[in-house]
């Protein structure tokens, strides 16, 4: 069986409205997913919508390629510690643990898609205090992590902000948690998932107050499956 390949072509733009997709189970029982983008089965180098409901868990195993997440709804946990709703979480290259929820959770999250130097663990209330100021008038933004020309932040936007338009030379990830961006003629609602390709012109606008989880610098123009 030939390994899945779901928006595997990275020198590609995509948007997908992820509250639209379909629940595909996972090998543990209570634990959905909706699939963003993956290369590979169920070892991959993938993007996820997770949802784990209540006294759900997947047994302990180790992260070959790293694993980061922001938990979306309710409590995510595992032997390290309670993830309530706007944490932003790390896990680097070999780490292990065993997550669970009590009351039920969704996260979102990306597998086996960091540089293997980039070894900090990190757990971030994504939610707390700007601390960063934006691009332009009426952004602010929440810096959650940097490494090499990775740069990861919690972007809040007023009504009609927006940058100049960028070139975005190593590509861009977006997920829309609050509010809407327009970019050209491309609307961008709340839970909409938007991968911008390396080298791709990005000049979105705030329509109404808006609140997002950004990276970017971290794209390739192509992706092969992660061992």
């Amino acid at each position: 069986m030939n390994p899945i390949a779901l928006h595997a072509d990275f020198s590609r733009s995509v948007a997908l409205q992820t509250d639209t997709l379909p629940w595909r189970p996972s090998p543990a029982p209570g634990v959905d997913r909706r699939m963003l983008d993956r290369i590979g089965d169920e070892v991959a180098r993938a993007t996820s919508i997770v949802r784990y409901a209540p006294q759900s868990r997947f047994d302990r195993h180790v992260h070959g390629g790293g694993e980061e997440f922001l938990v979306l709804d309710g409590v995510f946990s595992d032997e390290l510690g309670d993830y309530p709703k706007g944490t932003y979480v790390r896990n680097p290259w070999q780490s292990a643990h065993a997550p669970f929820t009590d009351a039920g959770c969704t996260i979102f999250v990306k597998l086996h898609q960091m540089d293997p130097a980039d070894q900090r663990r990190v757990v971030v209330d994504a939610d707390g205090v700007m601390d960063v100021a934006g691009p332009g008038e009426g952004m602010s933004r929440k810096l959650l992590h940097v490494f090499g020309p990775e740069v990861v932040t919690l972007e809040r936007w007023e009504d009609g902000a927006g940058p100049e338009p960028i070139i975005l030379t190593r590509g861009a990830e977006l997920l829309i948690l609050e509010g809407a961006l327009k970019d050209g003629d491309a609307s961008y609602p709340p839970n909409t998932w938007v991968r911008r390709a390396a080298g791709s012109t990005f000049a979105p606008v705030a329509v109404g107050p808006t609140r997002f989880w950004m990276k970017r610098g971290h794209l390739p123009a192509s992706a092969t499956r992660d061992a």
